[in-house]
């Protein structure tokens, strides 16, 4: 069962999880947040939602690379002004539940932590938050992102 689900019998809970993906909804079609934004570009582009409605461990491994990783929009201005985009791991896993439309954050959250137990078919294909596979890698660069790890100052 996941979270949403636990909630559906408390009509406060509901009415309020139905607010907050109505003002979601909304956001979504603000020009200005949709300008450097990697979350709308996700979200807009057919193929990769349909991949990560089709395929849990793709949607894990998207999670885990929005995790502990910014990302720069490969256009002039983005890279001139340096101006990268990042998400927590709750934000993170709130982007792929709402790419799926099920769940919501905490069926994502730290799904990539304590995944080295040998015997773990559950998780067979999870990477650990942070960890950018290729696949990741090649689709967000189609799109027009490039992973940059964070300095160790930051």
């Amino acid at each position: 069962m996941t979270s949403t689900e636990s909630g559906k019998n408390n009509p406060a809970l509901k009415e309020f999880y139905e607010k907050v993906k109505e003002e979601d909804a909304a956001k979504v079609n603000l020009p200005e947040w949709q300008i450097n934004n990697m979350e709308y570009d996700l979200r807009s582009t057919a193929w990769i939602v349909d991949k990560v409605k089709a395929n849990t461990i793709y949607a894990q491994n998207l999670y885990a690379a929005m995790c502990n990783m910014q990302f720069l929009k490969l256009e002039v201005m983005p890279i001139l002004k340096d101006d990268r985009w990042s998400a927590s791991w709750r934000h993170a896993g709130g982007i792929i539940a709402d790419m799926r439309e099920e769940g919501d954050y905490i069926d994502w959250y730290c799904s990539g932590s304590g995944i080295s137990c040998e015997n773990d078919k559950a998780h067979e294909g999870f990477v650990s938050e942070g960890v950018v596979t290729d696949e990741i890698k090649i689709d967000l660069q189609k799109l027009g992102w490039v992973p940059v790890p964070w300095d160790e100052d930051d």
